[in-house]
């Protein structure tokens, strides 16, 4: 079973995260229940190098105690524009394996975090961009957002978990169609194939990535928690074990105090009934 990233000793405050130039990070709300985290490489449509791979890992690993979810946007133009392609040329293949798990160690932070992420997405997304987007949990696009994996025309291959994360949202055939053609696919039909779950006009991507992420951050954390790490691996197993391990978890989620005083709340009246929105 893949590692999960538990904060077994998590920060107070901000003092102990990573200090990166191309990296901002803030935190949002009356609790600072909310990290805003900003990839700030305008000038090279924020092209992601080992450097700020690493204070992405170490900032995710090392969240705040006070985090109940995160939103990741990029600063200017773009997303992510991938891989910064000046620092392939320096390795040979050892160094590419290792350069290639240091990509899955970083945005297995993000997916198997102890907070669900949000990626607001614009202009490029491509490459090691759509790995990292595809490492979040929901993904908001506007109006301005691209997909590409121009690797196989580049000669190379995805390195960053994007063969395993990228098939699980829109198909091996649509990814090998990207891959073989470079095919650059518009926010509208990313949206329908699953690279997103949201489409926003324009500049409005991070607007609705906020509003989703502070609303996730009211759900109960152990929902939450359930959800990011049980809910994948449930997907993968045979039915039969499938539902066992949905039986444990709703037991388990059900019985944190949280749950209860939601559930006593919904039924004396206390708590809005859902309803069409």
């Amino acid at each position: 079973m893949p590692a999960i990233h538990k904060r077994t000793n998590p920060p107070d405050t901000m003092a102990s995260l990573p200090q990166h130039p191309d990296l901002q990070i803030a935190l949002r709300g009356d609790a600072q229940e909310l990290a805003v985290i900003t990839l700030n490489r305008p000038s090279k449509r924020n092209a992601l190098n080992d450097a700020l791979v690493i204070a992405l890992r170490d900032t995710f690993q090392n969240l705040p105690s006070s985090v109940r979810a995160a939103v990741i946007h990029g600063a200017g133009e773009h997303f992510c524009a991938g891989l910064d392609l000046s620092e392939l040329s320096e390795r040979d293949a050892a160094e590419g394996v290792m350069h290639s798990r240091l990509w899955h160690t970083a945005l297995d932070a993000v997916e198997k975090g102890p907070v669900p992420v949000v990626a607001a997405l614009h202009g490029a997304v491509v490459g090691g961009g759509l790995e990292l987007a595809s490492a979040c949990h929901i993904r908001v696009a506007d109006a301005s957002a691209f997909y590409a994996l121009p690797e196989g025309t580049r000669g190379i291959f995805v390195g960053g978990g994007g063969s395993v994360r990228v098939p699980k949202l829109i198909g091996a055939a649509r990814m090998l169609d990207m891959m073989l053609t470079g095919r650059v696919i518009p926010a509208d039909e990313g949206e329908r194939l699953g690279l997103s779950q949201y489409v926003e006009p324009a500049g409005q991507a991070l607007d609705k990535a906020l509003a989703l992420a502070t609303r996730i951050a009211t759900n109960a954390p152990m929902t939450n928690y359930a959800l990011l790490h049980a809910l994948p691996r449930i997907a993968e197993q045979p039915a039969d074990h499938g539902l066992f391990t949905e039986a444990l978890i709703s037991a388990i989620a059900q019985s944190a105090p949280e749950a209860k005083a939601r559930v006593r709340a919904f039924l004396d009246g206390k708590a809005a009934k859902v309803s069409r929105g």
